[in-house]
């Protein structure tokens, strides 16, 4: 029983069900896990006392089933509000906040049975693809522990690559589930937006560039978990029997990438081809840079309604991190015009995407445009021998499904230099969120099932 640790989520829940192992066996050993690796890589912080948790796997066994996660242990990302455990959002702000009332993810988790362990890592506010902050430090990847796990969703996706959790949450705006998760050589699934509740506190226009969703080591656990966080089944599809995929590369040489990583994501492309997925190479159906204004308008515009009252307050300021700053100072500059603009060229996008699929099933992009950097850096200041005019222009590759609220999946792709790993994104249309995870499915058994991390 000493290697619970290494089964998925769903695989638990059946042997919880049947009695072939107990809650508290499972939590004994989620705890020794945590014991053994987090202190190498630093992806769960707030863990919750003990005993505490001993006890609620106690109850768990005395009570019997509640749901699919009952019994099982869970780490919550901390840009989610749990009630009684420290949740702080990466920053000094909010370094002793301790909520009084779950927010909806997390009453959704606990309606299904699983026990709240504690938080997985974030950047500051999320803000950044680096999950290191001055409340709890950097957190590293277990592939290579002097790099990033990546962000915003990096202690999510080190703390399952290294078994410390079966399955995890984590929110995508700006690539925080596809980034970790390739870099993690785990899944990441960012929903099509709306899929998932966001809280009645969310700024609306904040939630329609964001979402929650899934992170897991299978298809089938993320998609067991993304039908919690919904609150509804996602109906089961039939994948298409000869995928038809865009492949959009590096936009048309608009996207710098560190050498090696497009070949990479080549090579693995046409094992999938070789599978029957029918992958074309297409030109980029709308300039880039286009995009990229349309996109860092929107995101700073949200941000400052969220956040400048932090900014706003000398003594407050002093505490938001270079990242956070710069968002909230953008978008408190911003004209009515260049916002207008922004949703004009958003709209011009969705126009393009609808030729797209009306041709394709799904297009493809990297994950990510850089292998895992060091985890010292703040962000990346060059890429491909050019000068990054932004802490996030090195994640300039999850735009497009960002900007238009798609569905989009993180697939683990193989791994490069040092045994660095990579990841590719399908995307697909809105809604059609089961479509992605038939197709994601048949990619599983192309690449074989993720096996847990000792950090190296």
């Amino acid at each position: 029983m000493g290697e619970l640790w290494r089964l998925g989520a769903r695989e638990l829940s059946r042997k919880i069900a049947t009695r072939e192992i107990s809650c508290v066996e499972v939590m004994r050993a989620t705890l020794a896990r945590i014991d053994a690796v987090n202190g190498a890589v630093n992806a769960i912080v707030s863990l919750r006392d003990r005993e505490a948790l001993m006890g609620e796997a106690r109850v768990a066994d005395a009570v019997g089933g509640s749901g699919w996660l009952h019994g099982i242990p869970v780490a919550v990302k901390d840009l989610v509000a749990v009630r009684g455990v420290r949740s702080t959002w990466g920053s000094r702000l909010l370094a002793d906040n301790v909520p009084e009332v779950d927010d909806g993810l997390v009453r959704a988790l606990r309606g299904a049975g699983a026990i709240v362990i504690g938080k997985t890592n974030v950047p500051e506010y999320g803000f950044g693809s680096h999950s290191s902050n001055a409340v709890f430090g950097v957190t590293r990847n277990p592939f290579d522990l002097t790099r990033t796990a990546g962000g915003s969703s990096g202690g999510a996706g080190a703390a399952l690559a290294t078994g410390m959790v079966s399955i995890a949450d984590g929110s995508d705006m700006m690539g925080s589930l596809r980034n970790p998760a390739s870099w993690n050589d785990v899944y990441g699934f960012r929903p099509t937006v709306g899929l998932v509740p966001g809280e009645p506190r969310d700024n609306v226009l904040l939630h329609r560039l964001a979402t929650l969703g899934p992170m897991g080591r299978s298809v089938g656990d993320m998609r067991a978990l993304l039908e919690t966080m919904a609150g509804r089944e996602i109906a089961d599809v039939p994948a298409p029997e000869a995928p038809r995929i865009a492949w959009l590369g590096d936009w048309g040489g608009a996207y710098g990438m560190d050498e090696g990583l497009l070949e990479a994501g080549q090579a693995t492309l046409e094992r999938a081809a070789a599978m029957g997925w029918r992958i074309e190479a297409v030109a980029p159906p709308m300039r880039a840079e286009d995009l990229w204004e349309s996109w860092t308008t929107l995101r700073s515009f949200v941000v400052a309604q969220e956040l400048g009252r932090y900014w706003r307050d000398p003594k407050t300021r002093a505490l938001l991190n270079a990242q956070a700053i710069w968002e909230i100072e953008q978008g408190l500059a911003l004209s009515g015009d260049r916002v207008e603009r922004a949703g004009a060229i958003r709209r011009d996008w969705l126009a393009a995407l609808d030729g797209l699929f009306s041709r394709y099933d799904a297009i493809m992009l990297p994950a990510a445009q850089m292998w895992p950097f060091p985890a010292e850096w703040d962000w990346p200041r060059a890429l491909a021998g050019q000068a990054t005019d932004t802490y996030h222009r090195w994640m300039e590759c999850v735009v497009p499904a960002s900007l238009a609220g798609l569905p989009a999946m993180a697939l683990p792709a193989g791994y490069g230099p040092g045994g660095l790993p990579h990841g590719l994104q399908l995307i697909g249309p809105a809604g059609l969120d089961a479509k992605l995870f038939a197709m994601g499915a048949q990619w599983e058994e192309m690449v074989g099932p993720r096996v847990v991390r000792d950090p190296a």
